[in-house]
């Protein structure tokens, strides 16, 4: 995303921090800077079903199951700081996310 927010100017004026500036963006997708998104915008998943640790937003981590909206915050902070996930097994690195609750979610997510 980096890449992309640098290519169309940068993005001095607005508040990066909700930004996962390391996350890969799909081909044609459409990334809102400093701006709302539309409300029929939705960030395309790789695999139906699961949702990609690199690509969801708070709104998306926090509808899965035992994921509430600090849970799903962290994550996303987690992927600023450290980058993309290279495993589903990451999540465990995520505070607030233990063996029961890794459990869970192991299967309804993927890291791409």
């Amino acid at each position: 995303m980096a890449d992309a927010v640098r290519a169309a100017g940068g993005a001095s004026d607005v508040d990066t921090v909700p930004l996962n500036m390391a996350r890969r963006l799909a081909d044609g997708e459409q990334v809102y800077v400093g701006i709302p998104a539309a409300p029929d915008v939705v960030t395309p998943q790789p695999r139906p079903g699961k949702v990609d640790l690199n690509a969801a937003n708070v709104s998306q981590l926090d509808d899965l199951p035992g994921v509430g909206a600090v849970t799903a915050q962290r994550i996303v902070e987690w992927r600023t700081r450290h980058g993309r996930f290279a495993t589903v097994e990451q999540l465990r690195q995520v505070d607030g996310i233990g063996d029961s609750k890794f459990t869970r979610l192991k299967d309804l997510v993927t890291a791409r």
